[in-house]
């Protein structure tokens, strides 16, 4: 992977961990979640006139990937149902990236070195260990916690799933703003509506709540978009496994902007993973 490729990934993880502040930010993370996503449609429709449509070849792939977004969307609610977003995020992001790497290998035969795979396996460990403080664990009522967690890591493997789909759809492609362009255009309307339909007493009350956020949500959605175009035209360059893999740093900016912005507790538990982190980092470049 090349130093500007590396620096691109690192940017959109940035973006990523940006929107995903910005849900935590809000009182109710599942419907901020929910509203990033849906609002994206008003960035995608002008990306789409601008781009035009992905050839056929790469439809089913896009296909595949908005049915198991779907999937993605139900355990992403039940995970914030029974836990909080620190909690579950890291779990979600950190297991994902080496389910990544066994698929590529597993499905599409696309082998990494053993330099790059003790990177992947650091990024992992150096994501959980940050993520999951004890201010995190505490925060969750020791009853839920399960559920949350077996929410989380099924997504992480639904990430995993759907990065492997779109890393071969983009290449299929040849555009990366096209696909997710394209992607954005369908992907967020159903989780909102599985958000709306889970509150049938709450409507009311929870479009009010939207209308007072949806410019921030159009933010959100504009660096999410741009989070995963950048991650997506990356895997037509570089090897699936290790851009997801780098991906994930957006767990150690997230835990940054929460201590500088949120007023969040670092602790020592987060500096040694964000030291994990960075060896990480380092072993997929010379990797």
């Amino acid at each position: 992977m090349s130093g500007p490729i590396v620096l691109a990934v690192l940017f959109g993880a940035l973006l990523h961990a940006a929107w995903n502040a910005l849900i935590k930010s809000g009182r109710d993370k599942a419907l901020d979640t929910a509203l990033v996503h849906s609002v994206g449609i008003f960035i995608a429709v002008p990306l789409v006139m601008f781009t035009g449509l992905p050839p056929v070849a790469a439809w089913p792939y896009m296909a595949a990937s908005l049915l198991i977004h779907i999937g993605y969307y139900i355990a992403l609610s039940g995970a914030y149902k029974h836990g909080d977003l620190s909690l579950t995020y890291p779990v979600m992001r950190g297991c994902a990236p080496l389910l990544v790497a066994m698929g590529s290998l597993s499905f599409i035969g696309e082998a990494i070195s053993a330099t790059a795979w003790a990177g992947v396996a650091l990024l992992c460990v150096g994501v959980v260990t940050l993520g999951l403080s004890p201010s995190a664990l505490r925060e969750n009522d020791e009853g839920r916690r399960g559920k949350a967690l077996a929410f989380a890591l099924a997504n992480a493997a639904i990430i995993a799933l759907y990065t492997v789909i779109d890393g071969l759809g983009v290449r299929i492609s040849g555009d990366a703003l096209a696909y997710v362009a394209t992607l954005f255009l369908f992907d967020g309307i159903p989780f909102l509506l599985l958000v709306l339909w889970r509150r049938p007493g709450q409507r009311r009350a929870a479009l009010g709540y939207m209308a007072g956020r949806w410019k921030l949500a159009l933010v959100g959605s504009a660096a999410s978009l741009g989070s995963y175009g950048i991650a997506l035209l990356a895997m037509t360059r570089a090897p699936i496994a290790i851009v997801a893999a780098l991906r994930e740093t957006s767990v150690l900016f997230a835990a940054v902007i929460g201590a500088l912005f949120l007023r969040e507790a670092f602790g020592w538990q987060r500096a040694a993973g964000t030291l994990v982190i960075v060896a990480g980092v380092m072993m997929l470049r010379l990797g």
